[in-house]
């Protein structure tokens, strides 16, 4: 599909410092089509809180008039920011007066971006939300797009923020929308049921970034950590990992030194995992440092706790450690299952400690190659080509 034009909204700001499934589509859209790139309004609430996060930072600086609204990235793609803020609604009872709320939000919002995307002469739009169930519930009748495609890419249903609205807004939004795409089979199959044009896309992985060929030098943090090293990079939050798991598998490897990278929770900061001495917790890094740190693991993990979020959660990371030929260790989940002839799935502390010996000691170029054969199949390029076939079948 060449020469159409998308608005995309969604809950990941283009300035967030970790990957995001929306931008890496967006800029694979914009090879062939214009791509306008809609970071969400700020609330209230978040400017009250003056949190200058990197994704919040540029909003805060467009709203005080500091910096322009629109960002040119490329001849086919755009960033927009608002020089305005909305109403800070979620706290509000579910029902009519949150929805009357909600939608004043999205008339504001949706009005502006149609002044912008007129200004850019976008014509046909075709409306790509990702997972944005609140701030673009009304988008089709305020934007009145070409197509409305929902992107279901998490299950937000159990998260506290969510819980409130989302159980009675997300099934209405799916119903309302021309197309929905989710990058897993459990993801869609919630959606099939209010309505059947929804459909399992799969997942995207950046491979010019996570290239086993590239020369990577290892960072001097990690050079000092005694091999062999098993590690997990990403967000750890106790909603998502197992903390007392990976305590338990460490505390019965001493040799063996286990690395964590990324951003703790407050669960995991007051862990007993901080009292071991072969575990090492080295704090966020930048995105594109990301496959440089993950290039110095010699097995990788993805110890998830089995829950609601997790179960139909598509782990964008375990791509990205196959697409690097590292070995890979996770908890057996319904999409994990996906990856069961590449990765050793396992469901108790007893599974991740045979796993572990297995996966350093069988690790051969040939294993190597078929993760990295395996983890191409899933390139931001194929997502995008199935998200365009679905396109032009609903359209036709």
């Amino acid at each position: 599909m060449t020469g159409r034009d998308f608005i995309i909204t969604g809950l990941q700001p283009w300035d967030i410092p970790i990957g995001s499934n929306a931008i890496d589509i967006a800029k694979e859209i914009a090879i062939g089509n214009r791509v306008l790139y809609v970071n969400s309004p700020l609330d209230q609430m978040t400017i009250l809180r003056n949190k200058p996060t990197p994704e919040i930072k540029q909003r805060l600086e467009v709203l005080r008039k500091q910096k322009v609204p629109l960002r040119k990235i490329t001849d086919s793609l755009w960033v927009l920011d608002f020089p305005f803020s909305v109403w800070s609604i979620n706290q509000l009872p579910d029902g009519f007066l949150f929805d009357f709320f909600n939608r004043l939000n999205n008339k504001k919002t949706f009005k502006y971006i149609s002044k912008i995307a007129d200004e850019l002469n976008f014509k046909d739009v075709i409306h790509f939300i990702d997972n944005d169930i609140y701030r673009s519930f009304y988008a089709k009748e305020y934007l009145r797009p070409a197509l409305s495609v929902y992107y279901r890419r998490d299950n937000l249903q159990p998260f506290d923020y969510w819980k409130k609205h989302v159980g009675r807004l997300e099934p209405l939004l799916i119903k309302k929308s021309d197309l929905v795409v989710c990058n897993s089979p459990q993801l869609a199959d919630f959606a099939r049921k209010f309505n059947n044009k929804s459909f399992d896309i799969g997942q995207g992985v950046d491979l010019a970034a996570y290239d086993a060929d590239l020369n990577f030098t290892v960072p001097k943090e990690v050079e000092v950590i005694p091999l062999p090293r098993i590690g997990y990079i990403g967000d750890i939050t106790s909603f998502r990992l197992d903390p007392d798991l990976i305590y338990e598998l460490a505390k019965s490897k001493p040799d063996y030194s286990f690395v964590m990278i990324g951003r703790e929770d407050k669960v995991f900061a007051s862990h007993a995992l901080h009292t071991l001495k072969n575990v090492f917790f080295l704090g966020s890094v930048a995105k594109n440092m990301v496959p440089t740190y993950m290039s110095t693991l010699q097995v990788c993990l993805n110890p998830q706790l089995l829950n609601e979020i997790t179960n139909g959660n598509y782990p964008r990371k375990v791509d990205e450690y196959l697409a690097l030929g590292k070995p890979v260790i996770a908890t057996k989940t319904a999409t994990m299952e996906l990856f069961k002839d590449h990765a050793y799935l396992c469901k108790n502390v007893s599974d991740y400690q045979e796993a572990v010996e297995k996966a350093l000691k069988d690790n051969s170029e040939d294993k190597m190659r078929e993760r990295i054969l395996f983890a191409q199949s899933h390139s931001w390029k194929n997502n995008a080509e199935s998200i365009f076939n679905h396109i032009e079948q609903t359209q036709s």
